[in-house]
């Protein structure tokens, strides 16, 4: 099981991971999770001055800003995904969140194989709300099949290139289970979540009985998109969240 540390000027607890994002997020006591989603992708720049601007209608610090999710054109190289990375993260730091090499926030970033957005934009976030006698409520971070922080990612690809039924089960199996690793650290399992998103261009049906079904994923239905993940080589990847509070934001 994964230990978390607290972002006590957010609200929230996460799972250290890597420099660019956090393995997941959730509401610390006396703090509630709210989702917020563009009604279409903005462009990172203008994405984080209307973030910037929301946090502050509401009166909340910039440091409740927790997760997002990211639509970009293409898959990256590994130069270019941690060249894309430190630009991100140094808005972060400029917003006080990131603080050594720690970095909170949950993530997920893919990209549409269709209605691709012409450069890396946000697709939604979620913030702190100051919240008494609420339920936990979390936010588990993108995963494709590989182990973060493992140096190169192409190395240590599961099933690399193979995209038959038998690779996408086993590409399948790990996300699952790293899933489920994540929530274990929140004390969650997957009867907790509001909502579970699915990333591939690769038919995955097989996958809904087999896999999906025992685990009680398909209780709410999922979301699958038509998306591949960030970094190129990676075919599959997950979130899931328990939000309670979910809202369309319009730009």
């Amino acid at each position: 099981m994964y230990e978390t540390k607290e972002m006590t000027s957010g609200g929230y607890r996460y799972i250290p991971s890597v420099f660019q994002y956090s393995g997941g997020v959730s509401a610390m006591s006396g703090h509630v999770l709210q989702r917020v989603q563009f009604s279409k992708p903005l462009p990172m720049d203008r994405g984080f001055e209307k973030i910037r601007e929301y946090l502050i209608s509401i009166d909340r610090p910039l440091q409740a800003f927790c997760a997002c999710e990211l639509r970009s054109p293409a898959p990256f190289t590994e130069d270019e995904f941690r060249r894309f990375n430190e630009i991100y993260a140094g808005t972060l730091s400029d917003w006080g969140i990131l603080k050594d090499v720690s970095n909170p926030v949950a993530r997920a970033n893919v990209c549409p194989d269709f209605d691709k957005p012409k450069e890396p934009s946000f697709h939604a976030f979620t913030h702190t709300l100051e919240l008494p006698n609420t339920g936990p409520t979390f936010v588990i971070s993108g995963s494709g099949e590989v182990p973060e922080g493992k140096g190169g990612y192409q190395d240590h690809i599961v099933a690399r290139n193979d995209m038959s039924a038998k690779g996408l089960l086993e590409k399948a199996e790990w996300v699952l289970s790293e899933m489920e690793r994540r929530l274990s650290a929140f004390g969650a399992g997957w009867e907790d979540t509001t909502a579970v998103q699915v990333y591939t261009v690769h038919d995955i049906h097989h996958l809904l009985v087999r896999k999906f079904a025992p685990r009680g994923i398909l209780r709410n239905g999922f979301v699958w998109h038509h998306n591949r993940p960030p970094v190129l080589g990676l075919e599959y990847e997950m979130d899931c969240r328990c939000v309670l509070n979910e809202r369309i934001l319009g730009v």
